[in-house]
């Protein structure tokens, strides 16, 4: 994670940002995001987090039900004007996506670890997650490597699933889907 100062990218000072502001950064090959009004930059993801991201979206656009549609990032999540964030893979039922964004929280948001969006992804998103309602949170660490899966229940995150190693990673919510964590980075 990158730490940039408003004067250094022209943004205002005083107040929270927004996704118009969000809206006028620069294609530098950093993903931005907001979260609560808060400007977090990170730099392009190491390999073995790339490849992690690509094994996982294979085999979850096998298992994905025909009504909903799996995205890489980047693609906005506009889960409030000063919230907009970019889960690694997500999914949302189709008839919830425009051409530019999903306005609300996915039904499943994945991250997949790095050493600089560990505390972001474990703490921060998953806390914007589970206020905005997504149902369905992963967190896939690939040093590990491991996945676990929190479901929302009763307005807080409950882990549903978990496994390292060569073990199965096996769910039934938000639909049925098992991989290894070892074949998603080796």
């Amino acid at each position: 994670m990158t730490a940039m100062t408003s004067d250094v990218l022209g943004l205002p000072r005083g107040r929270a940002l927004t996704r118009d502001d969000l809206d006028a950064m620069p294609d530098d090959g950093h993903r931005y995001e907001l979260i609560d009004g808060i400007l977090i930059v990170s730099p392009a993801p190491r390999r073995v987090h790339q490849r992690a991201v690509m094994r996982l979206g294979v085999l979850l656009f096998e298992a994905c039900p025909d009504d909903a549609e799996l995205l890489p990032a980047p693609f906005d999540v506009v889960l409030a004007d000063d919230t907009v964030i970019q889960p690694d893979l997500l999914v949302a039922p189709d008839a919830d996506y425009t051409d530019r964004d999903l306005p609300v929280a996915p039904m499943l948001a994945i991250e997949v670890l790095s050493p600089s969006t560990r505390g972001i992804d474990l703490l921060l998103k998953k806390d914007r997650l589970l206020r905005a309602g997504c149902a369905h949170y992963w967190v896939v660490d690939p040093d590990e490597p491991s996945i676990v899966a929190w479901t929302l229940v009763d307005g807080a995150y409950q882990e549903s699933a978990r496994a390292s190693g060569d073990d199965a990673f096996t769910v039934t919510e938000p639909f049925a889907f098992s991989a290894t964590p070892d074949d998603l980075v080796h």
